[in-house]
């Protein structure tokens, strides 16, 4: 009994299907945003307390070397004035100077009433400071200390018993005031100064630890993101690899099936379903391979030989052994080569047109051409594959590379995965693969080579990416002078 050949199946990259998959680990994506955020903040906070440390001890050690620069230069100055050596005046017993200055000198006699200095209509409130007077009580003996006035007013006094050889004067005392308002007013200033100017430095360095944690985290991000994608990737290509192996597995079983419950007939009894059998496991052997090598080139395993070769060749050596397809099929290809050296590896790049060539005989029907060009370009190589099928459809044009994406009017057989090798082993390579419709109808594929992969053009010089291979007229139709090769003339193309 023959089974019915499995119906492939289609995976579409968009619609109902693709929403439907779950998204690319939320949960842990989330965790990963967080702790980067986390640690973003962190390493901002680190900065900022760094930062303000700085500013704090530069703050203090500015304020503490103005403030006491300035107090050594007042007391310095009260000093010299209260030392200065005064002449008798007639009104209060001694002239004395410096009142400009803001020095105010205060005599006391020896009943400890003050006499008002001249220039002066009363004396401040609070003057003289009584404790300073008190703290004086033998000659050389001076007291020196800072006051605040009843009105709020500071003063730094300086008290002293009076240098006169006049008796008269013995038990007098002088009290020099000198006003500190000037002085108290520039170091608040300077103190508002330091703290606007370091909590805007503070909120500075911030933002710049913010921005450069960011800037340092960037790295980490990447790495977690490839992580994600390759995590991404594996459930992917597990799920995808599940759903394509259940359907053959399913038709193997079902044969198995078939064959024991006719296990006494003849093999041609049961002959399409051993045929059945072979064709499935054939599948599932190409699907298990292709896959094998996509995990492979996941983890980065897959090394590229460097050597160089003639593309012509690698192209004629691949279309040759398509020559079985191609007469089945009733489907003709012709190679039309020309020398085009590169550097690379022949096994990969005799698998690129093994790819490109099988794929496009199975999209032709029975009487039509598929066309194989090989032409040098400029530091490249050029391989393009031609065939006069339905074409492309523009809304599959993104899909062509995905992995296990076939297209809902693909023939039976594939994989999905053929394209997607054929684009990584364009990219290993260094060139670039693209594909478009022929305005005379059918599909073409083209992948540019550099002849070294050293050597390969900046992003602004790649070909955009709908920009079609130039064929000029000569390759338009194969020259019946240049070497070509089709299934039924001949087993090897000529070179």
């Amino acid at each position: 009994m023959r089974l019915p050949r499995r119906f492939s199946l289609r995976r579409p990259a968009t619609g109902a299907s693709a929403e439907a998959r779950p998204p690319v680990a939320q949960t842990g994506a989330a965790d990963d945003a967080r702790i980067l955020r986390r640690t973003r903040l962190r390493l901002m906070a680190v900065s900022g307390v760094v930062t303000l440390a700085i500013l704090v001890a530069l703050g203090a050690s500015i304020y503490w070397l103005v403030s006491t620069a300035v107090e050594v230069g007042a007391r310095d100055q009260l000093q010299r004035v209260a030392l200065y050596q005064t002449e008798v005046d007639e009104n209060v017993g001694l002239t004395f100077e410096g009142q400009a200055a803001g020095l105010i000198p205060i005599v006391v006699d020896s009943s400890g009433l003050p006499l008002v200095p001249n220039g002066l209509s009363r004396i401040p409130p609070g003057l003289p400071n009584k404790d300073s007077l008190a703290a004086v009580t033998q000659k050389g003996q001076v007291d020196q200390r800072d006051v605040v006035s009843a009105d709020g007013t500071p003063y730094r006094v300086i008290s002293g018993f009076m240098a006169s050889p006049d008796p008269r004067f013995a038990a007098y005392k002088v009290q020099w005031a000198q006003n500190r308002s000037a002085e108290v007013n520039l170091l608040n200033t300077l103190a508002v100064v330091l703290l606007g100017g370091g909590l805007l430095a503070l909120l500075a360095a911030l933002a710049a630890g913010y921005v450069y944690a960011g800037r340092a985290l960037v790295p980490i991000r990447e790495s977690i993101e490839r992580r994600q994608v390759a995590l991404q990737r594996q459930r992917e290509f597990t799920a995808n690899a599940s759903h394509e192996l259940r359907t053959p597995l399913t038709v193997i079983r079902a044969s198995v099936e078939d064959l024991r419950r006719n296990r006494r007939s003849r093999v041609e009894e049961v002959g399409e379903a051993l045929d059945d059998i072979d064709a499935e496991v054939r599948l599932v052997t190409a699907l298990v391979e292709d896959m094998l090598l996509l995990a492979r080139t996941d983890s980065g395993v897959v090394q590229m030989e460097r050597v160089p070769l003639d593309l012509a060749d690698v192209a004629a050596d691949a279309t040759s052994l398509l020559s079985a397809l191609g007469v089945e099929r009733n489907v003709a290809v012709v190679l039309d080569p020309m020398p085009a050296p590169v550097s690379g590896d022949p096994v990969r790049l005799r698998q690129l047109v093994t790819i490109l060539v099988d794929n496009a005989i199975r999209h032709s029907p029975a009487g039509t051409t598929v066309t194989v060009r090989v032409r040098p370009e400029s530091g490249a190589a050029l391989l393009v594959v031609e065939d006069q099928g339905t074409g492309i459809k523009p809304a599959d044009l993104p899909c062509l590379w995905e992995r296990f994406w076939r297209a809902d009017d693909a023939p039976a057989g594939g994989t999905g995965l053929g394209l997607a090798i054929a684009k990584w082993i364009v990219e290993q390579h260094g060139g670039t693969i693209e594909a478009a419709n022929r305005e005379e109808g059918g599909a073409r594929f083209w992948a540019r080579l550099p002849v070294d992969v050293a050597a390969t053009p900046a992003p602004d010089a790649t070909p955009a990416p709908d920009a079609t291979p130039a064929l000029d007229a000569a390759d338009a139709a194969p020259d019946p002078g240049n070497p070509h090769w089709t299934p039924g003339e001949d087993e090897q193309p000529a070179s």
